[in-house]
């Protein structure tokens, strides 16, 4: 039976590689797979979906205002892998999960918290009704496990600003909630 999975963790934690790696594994087997990330991820060009590690592919651009039941029924795939799905709205990740009970396997992966430690909308949404959350781990500075997406500017954390700043290991760290808290962790970035 299909279900709708989340995977999330800190930054660094290699959630897009992995869903790389998930849809090749998918693609290997002869199933058809849609590639999906949201457009406010343009750090690395509109439609390539990559990895801190370098693997890369295209995918198919979700804007704001997209159904994606409805885009679905006119684009059936075997699997659907969402990339930075925590920038999805609440109403599209209920439209993959009407998806994955109806046709098939949806896999989110993306970000729990922003860098003030409070969910994103589809993060959020997908902690309510996703049928498997699974945490992707990674390692702080310090040697703990990196729950908390620090934003850094000049060697600092940045503690205030809009929630959505699009940037990769240059703006953001993933550390503990302790270096965090205490503005530790950010030298390796300097």
């Amino acid at each position: 039976m299909p279900k709708l999975y989340f995977k999330y963790g800190a930054m660094g934690s290699s959630k897009t590689a992995q869903a790389l790696m998930v849809k090749f594994n998918y693609e290997e087997k002869g199933y058809r797979v849609a590639l999906m990330k949201p457009s406010v991820d343009n750090r690395d060009g509109q439609t390539i979906v990559k990895s801190r590690i370098g693997l890369q592919d295209t995918g198919i651009l979700i804007d704001h205002q997209m159904n994606l039941y409805d885009w679905f029924l006119k684009n059936r795939h075997d699997v659907l892998i969402i990339d930075e799905a925590q920038f999805l709205s609440g109403a599209q990740i209920e439209q993959l999960k009407d998806i994955a009970i109806e046709f098939v396997p949806v896999l989110c992966f993306g970000l729990k918290t922003d860098f003030q430690t409070h969910m994103f909308e589809g993060s959020k949404r997908l902690f309510e009704i996703a049928d498997s959350l699974t945490e992707i781990k990674s390692v702080c500075t310090c040697g703990r496990k990196a729950e908390v997406n620090a934003r850094i500017h000049n060697g600092e954390i940045v503690r205030e600003g809009e929630q959505v700043v699009i940037g990769g290991n240059e703006s953001y760290i993933g550390l503990c909630y302790k270096c965090w808290k205490n503005g530790e962790g950010t030298i390796l970035h300097q």
